[in-house]
C-alpha cells in the first residue's frame, strides 16, 4: 500500500558522515578536475542559442528530482537526469548542468552533504553524463527506435554506475563491507533504474517529435524562444506534482537503514530550506511547491550564468553545431 501523499520529499543524496574525509577529498579533486575539463570543452562548442537551454534543462531536472516514485519493497527512487542532460546538451554541458543542480540541492535544501558534494556530483552528474552520451553517440544516425532503446539502456546503466561508485566510496570509508553494501545497492537501484530508463526515454521521445533540433548531434541549431517557454512550463507542471512524491525511503536510505549505518549521518551546517519546504508555511503542498519553484529558479539562473560566462569568454571559439563531441 502506498504511503500518504502530500509529504515533503526525503533526503536523496549522500549526507555528511557516510564518507571518510580522505574519500570525500579525493572525490572533490576528481569532480573539480572533470568539471574544469567540461567547462573548457563547453566553451569551445557553446552557441548563443544553447545558453538559455542549459538553464531550462537545469530547472527541469531539479524539479523532476523532487518526485520520488515507489518501487518494490517499500523503497522509492527519483530521476537522476544525467543521461537526459547529456543527450540534450552534450556530455560536457550536461555535467555542468548536473553540478549546478546538485550544488543548489546541497546548499539551499541540505539535500546531500557539503563535504561529500564532490562525491554526489561525480556519482550522479559526471558518471551518468559520460555513460549516457558514450552510448548515445554510438547510435547517432540510427533509427529513432534504436536510439530510444539505447538511451533507455544508458539511463538504467547510469543508475547502476552511480550505485556502484557509492558502494565503493562507502567501503573505502569503512562505512560498510563491500560484500554487503554492493549487492544491496545494486539490487535496489536495478529497480530504480527502470524508472530512470522509462522517464528518460519518454522525455527524449517527446522532444524528438516536437523539436528534434534540440537534441545533441542533430544538424539544426538548438534552442529557440518557443522551446524555452515550453521547458519552463514543463518544469512548472512537474513542480505541481512534487507534493505527491512517495514518502518511502530512497535506495541509499533503505540500504543505510538495513545495514545499520544510517546513524552516521551528520546534521547539515547550513539551514535554509531543509526538506524542500518553506519554514513559515509548514509541511504543506503549497510549501513544497513554492520551495521547489524557488530552487528551480535558482538552479536555472546558476546554469544560465555559467553558460553565459563561458559563451562570453574571450577564448570562446564557436564551432559548427553539426560537429560532434570528440568524447
Amino acid at each position: 500500500m502506498f504511503p500518504n501523499l502530500f509529504l515533503e520529499p526525503l533526503i536523496m543524496h549522500i549526507p555528511d558522515g557516510f564518507l571518510s574525509p580522505g574519500v570525500a577529498a579525493v572525490c572533490w579533486v576528481l569532480s573539480a578536475a572533470l568539471l574544469w575539463v567540461a567547462a573548457r570543452r563547453t566553451r569551445r562548442t557553446l552557441g548563443e542559442r544553447q545558453v538559455p537551454l542549459m538553464g531550462v534543462m537545469a530547472a527541469f531536472i531539479f524539479a523532476a528530482q523532487m518526485i520520488n516514485f515507489p518501487v518494490a519493497g517499500g523503497t522509492s527512487g527519483h530521476l537522476l537526469g544525467g543521461v537526459l542532460a547529456a543527450v540534450m546538451l552534450g556530455p560536457w554541458a550536461g555535467m555542468l548542468v548536473m553540478a549546478s543542480v546538485i550544488g543548489v540541492q546541497a546548499l539551499l535544501f541540505q539535500d546531500g552533504g557539503l563535504l561529500v558534494m564532490g562525491a554526489n556530483i561525480f556519482n550522479m552528474g559526471i558518471l551518468t553524463a559520460l555513460i549516457g552520451y558514450g552510448l548515445y553517440r554510438g547510435v547517432l544516425g540510427r533509427s529513432r527506435r534504436v536510439r530510444l532503446g539505447v538511451i533507455g539502456l544508458a539511463a538504467w546503466l547510469s543508475v547502476l554506475a552511480g550505485a556502484l561508485a557509492t558502494s565503493l566510496e562507502l567501503w573505502l570509508s569503512g562505512t560498510a563491507p563491500l560484500r554487503v553494501v554492493l549487492p544491496a545497492m545494486l539490487g535496489v537501484h536495478a529497480l530504480i533504474g527502470i524508472g530512470e530508463a522509462l522517464i528518460t526515454a519518454g522525455a527524449v521521445a517527446f522532444v524528438s517529435r516536437a523539436r528534434p533540433d534540440v537534441l545533441e548531434g542533430t544538424d539544426s541549431p538548438r534552442g529557440g524562444r518557443g522551446w524555452i517557454w515550453g521547458g519552463a512550463l514543463a518544469s512548472l507542471l512537474v513542480l505541481l506534482l512534487s507534493p505527491l512524491a512517495s514518502a518511502y525511503p530512497d535506495g541509499l536510505e533503505r540500504v543505510a537503514d538495513d545495514l545499520g549505518f544510517a546513524g552516521r549521518s551528520t546534521a547539515p551546517s547550513i539551514h535554509v530550506l531543509g526538506d524542500y519546504a518553506i519554514p513559515q508555511l509548514g509541511e504543506t503542498p503549497l510549501s513544497v511547491i513554492l520551495a521547489g519553484a524557488l530552487g528551480a529558479l535558482v538552479v536555472a539562473a546558476l546554469a544560465y550564468a555559467v553558460s553565459r560566462l563561458l559563451a562570453a569568454s574571450p577564448r570562446h571559439q564557436p564551432v559548427d553545431v553539426t560537429e560532434k563531441s570528440d568524447l
